[in-house]
């Protein structure tokens, strides 16, 4: 068995001592080699008044070797076997994975560690798998299982997400100099309020500077993460499912596999990590199906624009009418058309008929073919909103089937958005939601479903037992059965907006509706914590009517339009009643999205730093040209603004700068604008990243667009 385990990928390397349990020597910048001395040098010295021996942070830590912080496992068998001590038995190693198996036949439990470093995106995934092999019929209760990896003593400054419904993905900062950061998410759902994912890196890390890890766990269920620095200086990160209890009880020859972590390291900042994790989600997240409902040939390049009938005209569905919107819908330039919540038998407001997954004859009374059809003669999409995984105790099939909640026997539990969830892991009521939702994709001509799940999971018992696993696995089988049956149907994930949002959900879907505000201010904030982890391409971003429904802020279609733009767009609205001059903006920002979509979706996403907190800058690149969003978010701190530096340029290339859309009204701020706006510029790569570009005031909630090409 090796003493030393290297693995490597295109910029990263991971250095393993595999002596016993296998620990982190390196993890970061790529090595070319390991030294003959490097076990050597990296012993560490063994302090008074402790442990006689060294005790190492492995990547599953254990109690029962004397390491006293968070054990990677907890559990027992009838009160015992509670502090296990694994020994490796096997390892499987290659140049980018790694398997180690160890056993404590003590305690009868086998571990399994599974890592893998992606050769071109540099994430390191991470999971283990413990099972139980003991011969009597005692079951190992576990009671908490989750990955470890080491953080280097730099790792002192972590960047958490908190947030809640509208107001997703805001970041917070804070010191990691002594003791821990602890997050638990128990909604049953990833949730608004704790994306399972964080940033620690040097001090003062920004977007384009500074040493920085990130990590993601990918699970759509409950979650535990955790950042430790521990009184001897060593700093580590646990993540994992978080078990409520009694729920994995694992009988002789059962197992239990943790979530994927997903974690990257970067030299240049946050746009590292981002360029990191967008690389890994486009080539081994993403499937796209290779052609969409009307025939064409997609294979993920044509991310199609949207528009979204609920803030049109929620409950109130006339076919007619909404055939009317659709043709306004074709004329703005829109090439997907989803029809939203209330098609359904008994649906005319939201505290009645989830459930009854049957077309609303009264409503539809010709059927939903003549409003596909017109769809589709438009040339767009048809897709339509559902709600699989909700009942309303006010519908035909609660009545039917009041055995179906997802509950506590003899408890009543409290509605969520009037609904009520129910219980995957019932095959009658899996079978009954499989059926209802391969007729619909059978019969009409849907190409893509909007996926909602709008309420938190409260006493979620299947057959008395705690089910938040159970329903989450279902949950996936569900979609999975869906494609495998329907594989060129595209699936959104929305959760009342971001509340499902994570990598695994992602493998089965194609979009997710980054949240329910289309409020252009918060979504600033929102796209550009989501585009962390995600690539603009599976971040819904709608333009919606001026005023917008959830805050009831006005914003001018300058702001609304070049926010959607860094997205996969789409609008929000009636077209019929929208004004002529409203209509026309729209499609001047779905034209402009068009023209720079390839970009957009297959591009290098980057942020810029600022000394002004009140301006973002954002944007995408490829060789030959770049897309630079300017978005003032409020007045500005100086009356100069200062000049944009670029990043990611060639030195010696000339670049053709040219203003592409700019709010008229901004110019009210300034008595003469810089000279390049009129008529463009062409610079070096070096200048614009050395000196940079002057650039005008904007106005508060306004925004400009700069595009670079090679000249």
């Amino acid at each position: 068995m090796s003493e030393v385990v290297h693995l490597t990928s295109n910029n990263s390397s991971l250095v393993l001592k595999v002596g016993g349990m296998p620990e982190v020597l390196h993890w970061g910048r790529r090595i070319h080699a390991v030294d003959a001395d490097l076990l050597a040098a990296t012993e560490r010295a063994v302090s008074q008044a402790r442990l006689d021996t060294d005790i190492p942070l492995t990547l599953c830590p254990e109690s029962g070797r004397g390491l006293f912080s968070a054990p990677g496992i907890e559990g027992h068998r009838a009160g015992k076997d509670w502090a296990p001590v694994f020994s490796i038995i096997d390892e499987q190693v290659t140049e980018h994975r790694a398997v180690f198996t160890a056993t404590d036949e003590i305690a009868a439990l086998r571990l399994t560690i599974e890592l893998q470093l992606d050769q071109y995106s540099d994430v390191l995934q991470k999971r283990m798998t413990v099972t139980n092999i003991g011969t009597d019929d005692h079951p190992y209760i576990l009671n908490k299982f989750s990955n470890t990896l080491p953080l280097p003593a730099f790792a002192t400054e972590l960047m958490t997400f908190f947030g809640s419904w509208i107001r997703e993905f805001h970041t917070e900062r804070r010191d990691l100099m002594h003791g821990s950061f602890i997050q638990e998410n128990r909604r049953g759902r990833t949730s608004h309020e704790n994306f399972p994912g964080l940033m620690v890196g040097s001090k003062g890390f920004s977007e384009q500077h500074g040493e920085v890890y990130g990590f993601h766990l990918g699970w759509s269920g409950n979650h535990q993460l955790r950042v430790d620095a521990k009184s001897d200086g060593r700093r580590f990160l646990q993540a994992g499912e978080l078990l409520l209890p009694g729920e994995v009880i694992l009988a002789p020859g059962e197992s239990y596999t943790t979530p994927w972590l997903y974690g990257t390291f970067s030299t240049d900042g946050l746009n590292g990590l981002s360029r990191r994790f967008h690389q890994f989600v486009r080539n081994e997240i993403l499937r796209f199906p290779e052609t969409c409902a009307t025939g064409s040939v997609t294979n993920g390049q044509r991310r199609p624009v949207h528009l979204n009938t609920w803030e049109g005209i929620y409950f109130d569905h006339n076919p007619e009418y909404i055939m009317q919107m659709a043709e306004g819908a074709a004329e703005m330039g829109v090439e997907r058309f989803i029809v939203d919540d209330g098609w359904f038998i008994g649906r005319d407001h939201d505290r009645a008929a989830l459930g009854d997954w049957y077309l609303d004859e009264v409503k539809y009374p010709n059927g939903l073919e003549p409003v596909i059809a017109r769809v589709n003669e438009l040339g767009m999409e048809f897709g339509l909103w559902v709600e699989p995984e909700m009942i309303n105790k006010d519908s035909n099939l609660y009545r039917n089937h009041p055995d179906w909640l997802l509950a506590l026997p003899g408890y009543d539990q409290p509605s969520g958005r009037w609904q009520y969830v129910l219980d995957l892991q019932n095959k009658d009521c899996f079978q009954y939601l499989f059926a209802r939702f391969n007729h619909l994709l059978s019969r009409y001509n849907i190409g893509y479903l909007k996926w909602d799940m709008n309420r938190e999971l409260v006493q979620p018992g299947h057959e008395g037992h705690p089910a938040v696993h159970g329903q989450t696995l279902a949950f996936y089988r569900l979609i999975d059965e869906l494609r495998t049956k329907h594989p060129d149907v595209e699936i959104e994930s929305c959760s009342s907006g971001g509340g499902r949002i994570d990598f695994e959900v992602l493998k089965r879907t194609h979009r997710f509706w980054a949240s329910d505000c289309n409020d252009a201010l918060e979504r600033q904030t929102i796209q550009k914590g989501m585009g962390y982890f995600f690539p603009p391409e599976v971040i819904g971003a709608h333009i919606g009517p001026e005023e917008v429904h959830s805050t009831k802020r006005r914003h001018h279609m300058n702001m609304r339009g070049i926010t959607a733009l860094f997205g996969h767009m789409g609008v929000e609205l009636d077209p019929v009643q929208e004004s002529a001059e409203q209509k026309q903006g729209m499609a001047h920002y779905i034209a402009l999205h068009k023209t720079f979509r390839s970009l957009i979706h297959s591009g290098v996403s980057f942020r810029l730093d600022s000394a002004d907190p009140t301006r973002n800058l954002y944007g995408v690149r490829n060789d030959n040209e770049t897309l630079l969003a300017i978005c003032q978010t409020a007045m500005g701190s100086y009356t100069l603004p200062e000049p944009v530096r670029f990043a990611g340029l060639d030195l010696k290339r000339q670049y053709r700068v040219t203003v592409v859309d700019m709010p008229t009204a901004s110019f009210q701020l300034m008595k003469s604008r810089p000279a390049w706006m009129e008529e463009g510029v062409t610079l070096s790569g070096d200048t614009l990243m050395a000196i940079g570009l002057s650039l005008p005031l904007l106005d508060p909630e306004s925004a400009m667009l700069i595009h670079l090409q090679s000249a």
